[in-house]
């Protein structure tokens, strides 16, 4: 003889059937999952009809324990969520326990990001390039990828930046980014000196055609934005990366973003300092490096404190 919690759970999705129409996938997936609760709640000696509130956390939180991803723990509580609005709706119940439940986190995935040996290896490739050819396309390569690695810029700040950097020849770059909001950005010695050299060249290859029509942008263009377009940069650094034996699936100038700031942290930089850098409005975005800063307090501790210390010594 089935119990109550197994004659709901029928009769719930007899109507999911019925009047939703829900596949026989959708309805399999909920019986599963309800079954799955019910289980629980038997073990806690909890009737699933008279379950409340607390019950279903604990029952999330075994869920948690037991490895379910928060996607799938989302999906049990959708099944629970559907299955107590019926039985509040049929008057089995005067109340509804999922009401007041907060769905489970997902967690944020980490940014892709390359190691400094990889970052090493794609800006000397790109120095040795413009060293041997020093034509236009290989100055100009070097000069984004220092700049990129250098301040962090998103693409799209960093292609659009106007001639007049080139007037500026000191230590800083003033950067327009997301609402016209101005920052100011740190240069490193080898972005200046990449800049200069393709300023240069830039310069002189203005002279030669006489009648081209002088653009206001740094990496000009012909399109009609009229500047380098972000997906040719894109690409050009894949190749790049191809060619320094760097898997080019794995990079794009937003990877180098997320590369700079990781390596900052990692060398003690401040997160708040970061989050000046990189343009974000709200320290939220920033957040996602917070890995970073727990490997370095990891280790931190690990080095410094004097119990860990005394911990590694041998017996």
């Amino acid at each position: 003889m089935m119990d109550s919690a197994a004659i709901q759970i029928e009769a719930f999705l007899e109507m999911m059937s019925a009047e939703r129409g829900a596949a026989a996938n959708t309805l399999a997936s909920y019986e599963r999952d309800l079954e799955d609760a019910r289980s629980f709640l038997l073990q806690r000696q909890v009737r699933m009809v008279e379950a409340e509130a607390d019950d279903l956390r604990a029952y999330l939180g075994h869920l948690a324990r037991q490895g379910f991803k928060a996607s799938s723990q989302s999906r049990k509580l959708s099944a629970l969520r559907q299955f107590y609005k019926f039985l509040y709706a049929e008057g089995v119940r005067d109340t509804d326990p999922t009401g007041i439940l907060d769905a489970p986190r997902k967690e944020r995935s980490l940014p892709k990001t390359l190691s400094t040996d990889d970052v090493t290896r794609l800006v000397d490739l790109a120095a040795r390039e413009s060293a041997a050819g020093a034509d236009l396309q290989r100055l100009r390569m070097h000069a984004l990828v220092e700049l990129l690695y250098a301040t962090g810029m998103r693409v799209s700040e960093l292609v659009s930046l106007p001639a007049t950097v080139l007037a500026q020849g000191g230590r800083f770059l003033v950067v327009k980014g997301k609402g016209n909001k101005e920052r100011l950005v740190p240069l490193s010695r080898s972005a200046i000196a990449a800049l200069q050299a393709y300023g240069t060249r830039l310069a002189e290859e203005r002279e030669r055609q006489e009648d081209a029509k002088e653009s206001p942008f740094l990496f000009p263009s012909t399109g009609k934005e009229g500047y380098l377009p972000r997906q040719v940069f894109a690409r050009d650094l894949k190749a790049l990366a191809s060619r320094a034996g760097i898997r080019a699936s794995t990079l794009s100038p937003h990877v180098i973003r997320h590369a700079f700031a990781s390596h900052l942290l990692q060398n003690g930089a401040d997160l708040r300092a970061v989050q000046e850098l990189l343009g974000h409005s709200d320290i939220s975005t920033t957040q996602i490096y917070t890995h970073v800063l727990e490997e370095r307090l990891y280790r931190l501790v690990q080095d410094h404190h004097p119990l860990a210390k005394q911990a590694k010594k041998p017996d």
